[in-house]
């Protein structure tokens, strides 16, 4: 297993980020930043992040208040208490704010405006802020949506965005894909924006607000289902484990299990026959060009089928692996046996607190040589660093009792 560095090594290092943010979208792209060096505070309500009642939960629930959920978008970050909803809580938060490069919450519209603690009034205190919000469709600050106070979860982003209008096998009505890609994806790119956007205010000394909206962010995933539809009138369909315009450009079944291979090229196509022994497919009439592949894709699946069916998936990577793309099907399981994440750090044995034995995460998938990313510390308890970040602002433990 991949191991844990020992402090904030990334690129983010001098960046401070206020992370108001609860659940999975906004979390996320907080964790990024953190993945990336940044101190992260996490601000919580007395209540903490709803994401930390989600499992699993370890065997010590005393010595630890979160489960596997929350300890994934939240490792690296350092968790302080204030109830924003009392005076002394928000001046508090705002006294942080003085110091912070970055607040990012993800509350429905009109929620932090509400609480004393939206955009404009931490610009007053910190012109060079950035204000990120990740909302269901966005903020009237940038555009006013018709579904402005709607809310919304992953499965109605992916919905709305078009993805599960393309997912799914031929002729359903369309599929949610497994991860929270509603969420996720939205989150990824309000982590760049706020990159971006602190870079520009340290060359400006303005901030700015800026929203990824998840509506939007799923639709610029689906961006192929926008040209497709105003260049030709095109609505793209679930289309199976395949592609319209590709192929062979599956996920195949074999023995005992399933493949996915793609040998859309003609180089590709030619080893594939090779290997299935039929190379004449490379001079068939219906097979001889990519174009000839489509219009009988039917056919091309059939014939790649039969010979994946009738081999294990270890034999056929064997058989083919590093000549043509391919790819097992992987569960977890063969993901935890598999060398490569091993090999590139993408499975972190991380500690955890009370008599629990470490957790395994995803790493971070961006590796920099100069300025390593990674997981440095685990998930915070709730309000396990609060007396040490209010006494970086120079907040009395009195105060902080008030709060």
């Amino acid at each position: 297993m991949g191991q844990s560095l020992n402090a904030r090594t990334g690129p983010l290092s001098d960046v401070r980020i206020l992370d108001l943010t609860q659940a999975l979208a906004g979390p996320y792209c907080t964790m990024l930043l953190a993945d990336l060096g940044a101190d992260v505070v996490k601000v919580e309500p007395p209540g903490g992040d709803m994401g930390r009642s989600l499992g699993p939960h370890p065997a010590d629930r005393k010595g630890c208040d979160y489960g596997g959920y929350f300890a994934s978008v939240n490792r690296n970050k350092r968790s302080i208490v204030l109830d924003i909803k009392t005076d002394a809580g928000r001046d508090a938060f705002l006294r942080l704010v003085k110091t912070a490069d970055a607040v990012v919450e993800n509350a429905k519209t009109g929620v932090m405006d509400r609480a004393g603690i939206g955009y404009e009034r931490l610009r007053e205190i910190n012109p060079a802020v950035v204000y990120a919000a990740i909302r269901g469709f966005g903020d009237p600050r940038t555009g006013l949506s018709p579904y402005a106070d709607w809310p919304a979860f992953d499965i109605v982003a992916q919905s709305m965005g078009g993805l599960v209008a393309v997912t799914g096998p031929q002729g359903s009505a369309g599929y949610r894909v497994g991860p929270a890609a509603g969420d996720i994806y939205p989150g990824t790119l309000a982590a760049l924006g706020v990159v971006s956007a602190i870079h520009a205010a340290r060359r400006t000394g303005q901030g700015q607000f800026l929203d990824v909206a998840m509506y939007d962010a799923i639709l610029a995933l689906c961006e192929m289902i926008v040209y497709s539809y105003a260049g030709g009138g095109v609505i793209r369909e679930p289309a199976g484990n395949g592609t319209p315009v590709l192929c062979p450009f599956d996920i195949f079944p074999t023995r005992d299990g399933a493949v996915a291979i793609a040998a859309p090229g003609e180089n590709h196509w030619k080893i594939l026959c090779d290997a299935i022994g039929r190379p004449d497919l490379v001079t068939d009439d219906r097979t001889r060009n990519g174009h000839r592949r489509v219009a009988n894709a039917d056919f091309v699946r059939g014939l790649v089928s039969d010979w994946t069916k009738a081999h294990s998936t270890r034999e056929i990577t064997a058989a083919i692996g590093g000549k043509v793309p391919v790819g097992p099907v992987n569960t977890a399981k063969d993901i935890f046996e598999d060398p490569h994440p091993r090999a590139r750090g993408m499975l972190v044995e991380v500690e955890q607190p009370g008599d629990n034995p470490p957790l395994v995460l995803a790493g971070c998938p961006i590796k920099l040589t100069g300025t390593p990313s990674g997981i440095y510390a685990r998930a915070p308890r709730l309000g396990e660093n609060t007396e040490q970040i209010l006494a970086e602002a120079g907040i009395s433990i009195a105060h902080k009792e008030q709060s």
